[in-house]
Formats: structure tokens, C-alpha cells, sequence
């Protein structure tokens, strides 16, 4: 987790939740506040505290949602999907560099291990 951290601070970032907040809009799109803090597991103070953090720099802007006002939508704005992009492709390298070690099945099956944690540990959670 060191090396995942260290990676993310060599991109430019002060927290690895300004990270993973961008990280979930790249690749989900424009998501409600609630629905980023359970995708990367923060309170709902704490995602709104990196969401107006966020905003504050340009990276992100809230809207509400048309189909529900009570919605507040979250969306990368022009400067954010640049950022943001360049920073997940360069630690994307750098995952790769820690992973060069393992051949292709290897990897698929850490990625498969990975997986059936992830829905152990959220099938636990209910």
C-alpha cells in the first residue's frame, strides 16, 4: 500500500482520496456525492470535504441532477479529465513496473483473488 501511495504522491497529490475521487468520475462518469464515498469508502463528511476540495482547485464541479433535484451530481470538468488522465496513466505505469515480476496468468489470477475479496468483504458488510 506504500508504493500504491508514494505513486500517487509522485502524481502530484496531496491525499489518496482526491485521487480516488477522480479515478471513480474517469472511469463512471458523473456520479451523486453518496455514490463516490461508498466507491471509495468515505464518510459522507469526509466525500464532501474532498469534493469542495476538488471543486475549489476546478477539477470537479456539482450540478444537480435533472431528474431529481435532490441529487447533486458530481462531474470532472475539462481541467479534472486532463489531470486525471495523465496521473492514472502514469501510476498505471508504475503498477505495472511493481507487477513486472509476474507472467499474465499470474496477474489474471491475483486480478481473479482480488475480485472474490472485494465481494467477500462486501458481502459482509450486509
Amino acid at each position: 500500500m506504500r508504493f500504491d501511495r508514494k505513486s500517487i504522491a509522485r502524481q502530484g497529490f496531496a491525499s489518496l482520496s482526491d485521487f480516488a475521487v477522480l479515478e471513480v468520475l474517469l472511469h463512471k462518469g458523473a456520479l451523486p456525492v453518496n455514490a463516490i464515498g461508498e466507491k471509495v469508502l468515505l464518510t459522507s463528511g469526509s466525500i464532501t470535504t474532498a469534493v469542495q476540495r476538488l471543486e475549489k482547485k476546478g477539477l470537479v464541479r456539482r450540478e444537480r441532477s435533472g431528474g431529481d433535484a435532490r441529487v447533486v451530481l458530481v462531474h470532472l470538468t475539462e481541467a479534472g479529465l486532463a489531470r486525471i488522465e495523465s496521473a492514472f496513466a502514469d501510476h498505471a505505469g508504475n503498477l505495472d513496473a511493481l507487477f513486472a515480476e509476474f507472467s499474465d496468468d499470474e496477474r489474471a489470477r491475483f486480478a481473479d483473488l482480488m475480485r472474490t475479496v472485494g465481494q467477500r468483504a462486501q458481502s459482509l458488510e450486509t
